[in-house]
């Protein structure tokens, strides 16, 4: 069985920011031999003409207003690979198939769903949950599933016995072939498997099977796809779970008597793996069936038992045990590595470690939303250059893998900064000597203020991929007043740019 999730929209693991609304023109566009190159679009995009593969500068041409952002590749891979294995829910053999499928091994699994069509609508139904859409595709080899999947129907399931005659109606393409291989195949004519299957064998190996790529020729590829050459599903081993279980004789009212053995059992799991977890979840099991979960986050990875108990304990204020607990269960839902670190050698823990450490106990006891923390993010305009979340937010990919990967780079400010940024700039008036050059005074709040000292201009560009074709440029300087007070000002614009009227000036900062 295999499943395509198509890149018609934007690409379905990154969501364009919200200032986007769904009639935005946006690309995602990867790096190429001669610039940037669109990877995925969204629908108001191909309907400018955005294609994939095309350059991004040609689409520009075509539709000035277009807005790019970076794709990230890697984070796609690493998605489509946690979703390999969300996956597993219908089978238990499942894998990624190029940039974009997953490819599931069916055998025995279909009578548990009802049959290969109630199968089928269950997995279109839970991916529509997800927001995605998908062509699925059910065929008896690997081969045949991924051509349907990409070619036929968008829901389509073929048998054996007509397996032959519905390959035979698609394209070339459809086996998977490099575009030197395809591309020599439509100067032969050959535009449909059909076409192949009349050539003698001899003949295809002659032609194609010399070239040094003998997995990629057309004579095993349908070889593949018709089943007469094996092609297994190589499922990869989920990511190791790390659970600890205890199972009571008799059954308890109070179970924190009993965390800190299980906790410890967890950490030295951890410990053995280089492992650290970021989230944990308590699951307590009642005799009548019912069960209580309680989970908490941490602000870096850790495995000491005693800090994770004093994050639970204070979870069983006002806890109902009724008839008691007799099963008790403690995972760490999220992971990431932690290597073993020296202490210091007076024996207390380092200023990184008792943050956290707060961090948590206020978490813990205000909530996940009450603490929260700046995080850089990888742009040179002030204003996006960080953000703020809560201290207990975790990398998407280490929610559902351990191991996986976290957010993206970071582009350091070119120089300094002022510690006090406003939430936004506020616009002032400004009297200058010469239009391109630095005030002279200002008034601000309704106050004026005389410049005795500046520095710069730090000119500062509009991020492209953002921005739209009439964002203009920015021109920073430190200045000092005449109370000896300094602020950070900029003069967005330039005269005469083509990109509006007067340049207009904020301030944006403040020094301390």
């Amino acid at each position: 069985m295999q499943t395509r999730t198509p890149r018609p929209a934007c690409d379905p693991w990154d969501v364009a920011p919200p200032e986007y609304g769904p009639d935005t023109p946006l690309v995602l566009a990867a790096e190429g031999h001669h610039g940037p190159i669109i990877h995925a679009m969204t629908e108001a995009a191909a309907a400018m003409g955005a294609t994939r593969g095309a350059r991004v500068v040609d689409v520009r041409s075509l539709c000035p207003d277009l807005l790019a952002l970076p794709a990230d590749l890697a984070g796609d891979a690493a998605a489509l690979g946690r979703m390999a294995l969300w996956s597993r829910r219908w089978c238990p053999w499942s894998a990624t198939d190029g940039a974009d499928g997953l490819v599931l091994d069916t055998t025995g699994a279909a009578h548990l769903w009802g049959g290969e069509a109630a199968m089928l609508a269950d997995m279109r139904d839970r991916l529509g949950d997800l927001g995605q859409e998908a062509r699925l595709a059910i065929a008896p080899t690997h081969g045949a599933a991924w051509a349907l999947a990409r070619y036929g129907d968008p829901q389509e399931i073929s048998h054996p016995d007509a397996l032959r005659a519905r390959l035979a109606a698609l394209p070339v393409a459809a086996l998977r072939l490099d575009a030197a291989t395809l591309l020599t195949l439509r100067r032969l004519g050959l535009k449909r498997i059909g076409d192949l299957m009349l050539l003698p064998r001899a003949t295809l190996d002659r032609r194609f099977g010399r070239d040094g790529k003998a997995l990629m020729t057309p004579l095993r590829r349908l070889d593949q796809a018709l089943g007469h050459l094996p092609e297994p599903v190589v499922s990869p081993a989920p990511p190791r779970r790390y659970r600890a279980v205890q199972r009571l004789a008799e059954p308890i009212l109070d179970p924190q008597p009993s965390l800190p053995g299980l906790l410890r059992v967890l950490c030295n799991d951890l410990a053995r793996d280089g492992q650290g977890l970021r989230a944990l979840r308590l699951d307590l099991y009642h005799v009548d069936g019912q069960a209580s979960v309680f989970e908490a986050v941490t602000a870096r990875a850790t495995r000491d038992p005693a800090h994770l108990f004093r994050l639970l304990e204070r979870r069983f204020e006002g806890l109902d045990a009724g008839f008691g607990f007799d099963t008790l269960a403690v995972e760490a839902t999220c992971v990431e590595p932690q290597t073993a670190a020296q202490t210091r050698l007076d024996g207390d823990d380092d200023a990184d470690l008792a943050t956290a450490t707060l961090i948590d106990r206020l978490t813990s006891r205000m909530g996940p939303r009450a603490v929260q923390r700046s995080t850089p993010r990888p742009s040179h305009l002030p204003e996006r250059a960080e953000i703020w979340r809560p201290t207990g937010d975790t990398p998407r990919a280490n929610r559902l893998a351990p191991g996986g990967l976290g957010g993206g780079g970071l582009i350091a400010p070119p120089r300094e900064r002022p510690i006090r940024l406003l939430q936004a700039p506020e616009p002032i008036e400004v009297l200058y000597a010469v239009p391109e050059g630095p005030p002279v005074r200002f008034k601000w709040r309704r106050r004026p203020y005389l410049i005795r000292r500046h520095q710069g201009p730090e000119r500062l560009s509009p991020e492209w991929w953002h921005a739209t074709s009439t964002a203009r440029l920015r021109d920073y300087y430190k200045v000092e007043v005449s109370d000896g007070a300094r602020y950070w000002l900029f003069r967005e614009g330039i005269a005469g740019d083509g990109r509006g009227g007067d340049p207009d000036w904020f301030l944006h900062g403040l020094f301390a």
